[in-house]
């Protein structure tokens, strides 16, 4: 515990000098921490900043917010257990690093289901038949779902030329942030190789993978076009964080209390959301002005990564029960 209080008063100090945390802190009822893998200039931590500031200014500093961003408390794999087990507030996880406890989650990287835009906001809208089951089946793990952060389509990083096809994969270390996507890389035959997202730039600069998985917007905030020169637009997944509170730590706060966090996580949400395709656009042309090659596979090339990702959602109905049964029946009907 030492450890911990030691880490956290060391990033809360960083949090200070960055302007991060308010004075109202000092005079707030309630303080939410919140660990972040990225850094704050993403656009996660970004719409972070503005959940910070609606709850700050709704509650009139009884709720004060504090962002640990860039893994300084937890990387995105230890979130769920730090959140749920109440060693902090919140916390920021890639949705699929619940796959573990819900193999379901994982129904977002099954390969190309949602490929277009309205199929996605269709299925991560509060409350629809396929987000719905997963925030329930989430809350057993003893954290509530505030909000959904978009993240955008998986796209494909490479050095000296595009992943055309799966045979340009066959016998290469590929980085994954799934199950579903390492199994994905597997069909493809490649090697698939688990990474935080905090440790990517490492991994591309010390060859450890020779092809990466992200979102775009991810290329551009840990500028990754330093250690890696060709994206391949596949859009194979849709990438989606959530930002999660300890179930107990927020049944314990007043009504009140809940009433505006809740108010400010949705117009997070809908923010996010709203801009991604804009963030997305804005990530490609960073990439191209720092010199990476942006190469979009044609629809033979499509059909090619399609047909060896069958195995993969057999995989998926083999694993995930079924909830994930269900899951996938609402996604295919969308």
């Amino acid at each position: 515990m030492k450890a911990l209080t030691w880490a956290a008063g060391a990033a809360l100090a960083a949090g200070l000098i960055a302007g991060l945390s308010s004075g109202s802190a000092v005079a707030a009822d309630t303080t939410l921490r919140i660990s972040l893998q990225l850094p704050l200039k993403s656009h996660l931590g970004q719409n972070l900043v503005l959940f910070k500031e609606e709850v700050e200014k709704t509650s009139n500093g009884a709720i004060a917010v504090e962002i640990y961003d860039s893994a300084q408390l937890y990387k995105d794999k230890e979130v769920p257990a730090a959140v749920g087990s109440g060693a902090i507030e919140m916390g920021v996880a890639s949705l699929t690093r619940y796959v573990g406890d819900i193999p379901a989650v994982d129904i977002f990287y099954q390969p190309f289901l949602f490929d277009s835009e309205a199929k996605v906001r269709a299925a991560v809208a509060k409350g629809s038949p396929v987000r719905g089951p997963l925030d329930e089946a989430i809350a057993g793990t003893g954290s509530t779902v505030l909000w959904w952060q978009a993240y955008g389509g998986a796209i494909m990083l490479s050095k000296g030329g595009p992943v055309k096809t799966p045979a340009d994969m066959k016998g290469k270390k590929v980085r994954v942030f799934g199950k579903t996507l390492g199994d994905f890389v597997t069909a493809a035959g490649g090697a698939p190789t688990l990474i935080s997202g905090s440790e990517q730039y490492l991994a591309y600069q010390r060859g450890t993978v020779d092809i990466g998985m992200t979102g775009v917007s991810g290329v551009k905030s840990r500028k990754l076009w330093e250690v890696m020169d060709t994206i391949t637009e596949t859009n194979h997944a849709d990438i989606e964080f959530i930002v999660v509170v300890n179930t107990d730590f927020w049944n314990g706060l007043p009504e009140e209390h809940r009433k505006l966090i809740e108010a400010a996580a949705m117009k997070a949400e809908a923010d996010v959301r709203d801009r991604m395709s804009q963030i997305e656009a804005e990530a490609y042309g960073a990439a191209k002005e720092n010199g990476m090659t942006i190469y979009k596979p044609t629809a033979e090339e499509l059909a090619a990564w399609k047909a060896v990702a069958e195995p993969v959602y057999d995989n998926y109905k083999e694993k995930a029960g079924e909830l994930g049964a269900k899951v996938l029946s609402a996604a295919q009907a969308l």
